[in-house]
């Protein structure tokens, strides 16, 4: 049997509850810190080494089907995997239970921040979480690097992906070059180039923007929209998403200042969960509760609707040689970037000898005896309060 065509069954090939798949994303949702990397690092150890619900390819294959499509790649894969678990029902259950612990914590302090007028302190918590997450990211790039790049071509590929990555080469020319590249290297152009190109076309990104707002005065439609067009239309990190709010937000609407902008964005840097939860935080302060909604709804609805749409299509992607070509070289590019950004995050992350000791010992932990990523992470935040409640940090 081809390779293509044992790694992609089209239908779950256990059952998994609702119930398990509400529990197991609401904890990630409540644990998982430091952005998509880390969450994608933890689902690869609940999902695939803990549980065995996907493979490593498949796993694989669905983190490149999120970087193909716009939107929150994490909570896109966790999209991905209630689809593949439990389909339509799966879809919402996972996606919504990863959304919201985050919510919830971001709309308490949005509260906070509207009654206080500032930000409670939480420099403990990064300090104590970033270097725990530094290891887990690392052992599942790990994991997967071992499936991804299982040829010499691939390995090639993902050198020069991480390179240009490193160099600041736009992510979405490393991804799709990555996959065009890997489509050429095995010839698939030599036979029916139409025929393949027709093949490829799926593998597009399904972008396409909702119309802007076009009121500068707060309202809950004009909230919506705005988000809804972001989610839409957003591809990358974080740093991207801080772009896209502040043209929008504090150059074109004045709706928030610059300050409000980046207390929003460290909100959502510092808990747990989606970064888009950013847009909680900004619709709570324009509207309320009621705006916190609406943003938070608008932001995420994109991601469903496009995780939908091509979910089904992965297998079908996967069983074409041209497509299944440019899917791999996507895969070893998507793991060249986030080899990139977990360079930024250890030199963010490791800064003094408590922090190399606890990077040390979670990657101890991981790679030895298997401990559970969550708890990982619990135990770092408590240990970063325990070294600046002592005063040893740095």
């Amino acid at each position: 049997m081809r390779r293509a065509e044992s790694r992609m069954p089209s239908q779950p090939t256990s059952t998994t509850s609702l119930r398990e798949l509400a529990w197991l994303f609401l904890r990630l949702g409540a644990t998982a810190f430091g952005g998509p990397a880390v969450h994608i690092a933890m689902m690869q150890d609940e999902v695939v080494r803990r549980r065995g619900w996907l493979s490593e390819e498949r796993f694989l294959d669905l983190l490149g089907a999120t970087n193909l499509i716009p939107g929150p790649n994490s909570t896109e894969m966790a999209i991905h995997i209630g689809w593949d678990r439990r389909r339509w029902a799966g879809l919402l259950v996972a996606g919504l239970s990863f959304i919201l612990p985050a919510t919830l914590i971001t709309g308490a302090l949005a509260s906070a921040y509207v009654r206080f007028g500032k930000l409670p302190e939480s420099s403990w918590l990064l300090y104590g979480v970033k270097p725990v997450v530094l290891a887990v990211v690392v052992q599942a790039l790990w994991a997967l690097a071992t499936k991804a790049a299982a040829s010499w071509p691939l390995r090639i590929l993902g050198a020069g992906a991480t390179i240009l990555s490193a160099l600041g080469v736009d992510e979405l020319v490393v991804l799709f070059g990555s996959g065009v590249a890997m489509w050429i290297a095995r010839g698939a152009l030599r036979s029916r180039p139409g025929q393949h190109l027709q093949q490829v076309v799926p593998l597009l990104p399904l972008a396409g923007g909702a119309a802007a707002a076009g009121v500068s005065a707060v309202s809950l439609s004009g909230l919506f929209w705005v988000f809804l067009k972001i989610g839409s239309v957003l591809f990358g990190s974080g740093y991207v998403l801080l772009a896209f709010l502040r043209a929008d937000l504090v150059e074109r609407l004045h709706w928030l200042t610059e300050a409000q902008l980046l207390d929003a964005v460290a909100v959502g840097q510092v808990t747990p969960g989606p970064v888009f939860t950013t847009a909680t935080f900004i619709g709570y302060l324009l509207h309320g509760p009621s705006g916190a909604l609406v943003a938070t709804l608008g932001i995420f609805l994109p991601a469903f609707v496009f995780v939908a749409l091509s979910g089904p299509l992965v297998p079908r992607l996967r069983a074409s040689a041209a497509a299944g070509a440019i899917l791999d070289g996507v895969n070893v590019a998507s793991l060249a970037l986030m080899a990139v950004v977990t360079a930024h995050l250890g030199r963010a992350a490791v800064i003094d000898a408590p922090t190399v000791l606890l990077a040390l010992g979670a990657a101890l932990l991981l790679f030895r005896y298997r401990l559970n990523s969550s708890w990982l992470v619990l135990g770092g935040a408590a240990l970063g309060w325990l070294v600046h409640t002592a005063g040893l940090a740095r």
